[in-house]
């Protein structure tokens, strides 16, 4: 994967195995993988999971945490928090902060416990930014911070 991946960076993978054991989900992220299920996911789930890799959101085993993507992620947060684009002055520090969960694959729940917030307060962060940044969709916001490495 790690040398397809260098050859071919547009390829998105999922990962599908038997094991959700969280290092071996970190290891499969860190070769490259967009995303990991296992095999126990259900025919319609592993279909939704395709479509959500292949349109560039992550996705994880049931249960298993937004923040286990930061870890995952090679680069430190501090270093990929230094390259801003000018359009995120735009942004609150808190609509910063958001942007950057939901970039990293956090849902609204796990958004909403890591900043001591509600979930309502989260889903109109997220409405803020996707006006201020004139996107549409959830999607859309997550494909714009992948492309400026905010995740």
């Amino acid at each position: 994967m790690t040398a397809l991946r260098a050859s071919q960076p547009q390829v998105r993978f999922l990962a599908l195995s038997a094991s959700d054991a969280p290092e071996d989900v970190i290891a499969v992220i860190r070769a490259g993988a967009r995303g990991y299920v296992t095999k126990t996911i259900s025919g319609p789930d592993l279909v939704d999971a395709v479509r959500r890799v292949a349109g560039g959101t992550r996705c994880s085993p049931p249960g298993w945490p937004g923040s286990c993507w930061m870890r995952s992620r090679r680069c430190p947060p501090a270093a990929r928090a230094s390259r801003p684009g000018p359009e995120l002055d735009q942004l609150s520090p808190r609509e910063r902060e958001v942007l950057r969960l939901i970039a990293r694959g956090y849902t609204y729940k796990e958004i909403a416990r890591e900043l001591f917030i509600s979930v309502k307060t989260v889903e109109s962060h997220v409405s803020s930014v996707l006006r201020k940044l004139q996107l549409s969709t959830r999607h859309q916001l997550t494909r714009w911070a992948t492309e400026r490495r905010l995740a």
